[in-house]
């Protein structure tokens, strides 16, 4: 009956041709769109996916020489630390030290996008800003550097753990508190992971006596232990 109705009126033909058409184009489209998003979300996935004991990963450290352990052996620096803890939990992680002492931000910035294109790190943490503060560098040059360090990291997706810096108080009220603030706006705007423990112990009184060096700035042994402890406790959840 169909195809007799078809037969005796072309323009009906005609008619059920375009909305035949025009029909499984638009379903056609649909799949298509719905393609692109599935594909799209398992590139996202694969591009973000989560550290795991059995994926060969990499963490690298940008830093001063607070990271390039400064005054003790390099087996007792905290970088050198965390590997171990690696290791011994079953981790397939390589860390990578990247840090220079005397380093400040501007120097990371510089040298963040040559070790992100040459280790391809899926966790980059950025310590620096200490060196800058103790020179005086003024905030804005600071927060810019930091901001590239933070951006190209994201950029090339790969999650960011920033160290927050305190300084002593004869830089001046203003100035200490605009420097110390620094590092939790930027890693609140970003959200990343900030850790801001770390210094505000340093500068406490036991610290100084019991696990600095003798320049009251750089951790000795025992500290560096201390150190890898508390970045620990922010690097864990990312894992």
């Amino acid at each position: 009956m169909i195809s007799l109705t078809i037969v005796k009126t072309p323009s009906g033909l005609l008619t059920s041709l375009v909305i035949f058409f025009a029909f499984n184009m638009g379903v056609f489209k649909m799949f298509r769109r719905l393609f692109f998003v599935i594909m799209l979300a398992v590139a996202s996935t694969a591009t973000h996916a989560s550290i795991s004991k059995t994926n060969d990963s990499t963490i690298l450290i940008i830093g001063d020489s607070l990271s390039a352990g400064l005054g003790v052996a390099y087996n007792q620096s905290w970088p050198s630390l965390l590997q171990d803890r690696l290791d011994k939990d079953g981790y397939k992680i390589k860390v990578i030290n990247a840090g220079i002492s005397g380093d400040t931000t501007a120097g990371g910035k510089e040298r963040l996008p040559i070790l992100l294109r040459q280790h391809r790190p899926e966790i980059v943490v950025i310590e620096l800003g200490g060196n800058d503060g103790l020179r005086g560098t003024s905030i804005a040059s600071i927060e810019s550097n930091l901001r590239s360090m933070i951006e190209v990291t994201l950029d090339r997706d790969a999650k960011a753990i920033l160290i927050g810096m305190q300084l002593p108080p004869n830089y001046g009220k203003a100035y200490t508190k605009s420097f110390q603030n620094l590092f939790s706006e930027l890693a609140n705007e970003y959200s990343i992971v900030l850790v801001d423990r770390l210094i505000q112990r340093m500068m406490n009184e036991v610290w100084q006596q019991s696990l600095m060096q003798m320049d009251g700035i750089h951790p000795n042994p025992k500290g560096h232990i201390q150190i890898e402890k508390l970045i620990w406790d922010s690097l864990e959840p990312l894992l």
